[in-house]
């Protein structure tokens, strides 16, 4: 199933930093979030395109977990001439992720 399924996400920015929020619409699901997205998968997700380190953050008490991408918009929003400079359409290409459904979910 995709992660779209069981959460929402929304981007910020500064300079070339992107950072990517994964929040689950239901608190049962947050334990599959812990367990499925990863720091590593995230990365591995956006090969090509986060140059840099990607950092998870954790904060449970809103069901939600933080991903910091370094070198992650071409340069810097100011700096580059890429269609989308904010990194918004992240969000979107994030929640693509194929996760496995969580217990109990037929999918």
């Amino acid at each position: 199933m995709k992660l779209r399924a069981i959460a929402h996400s929304r981007t910020g920015d500064k300079g070339n930093i992107s950072n990517i929020s994964v929040i689950a619409y239901d608190a049962k699901d947050y334990p599959v979030l812990r367990e499925q997205v990863t720091a590593a998968r995230v990365k591995a997700h956006f090969a090509g395109v986060v140059r840099g380190e990607v950092v998870r953050y954790e904060l449970p008490s809103l069901h939600a977990l933080n991903f910091v991408m370094d070198q992650a918009l071409g340069g810097g929003v100011t700096r580059s001439l890429a269609l989308d400079a904010h990194g918004k359409s992240l969000s979107s290409a994030l929640l693509d992720l194929d996760i496995s459904p969580p217990p109990g979910d037929k999918e």
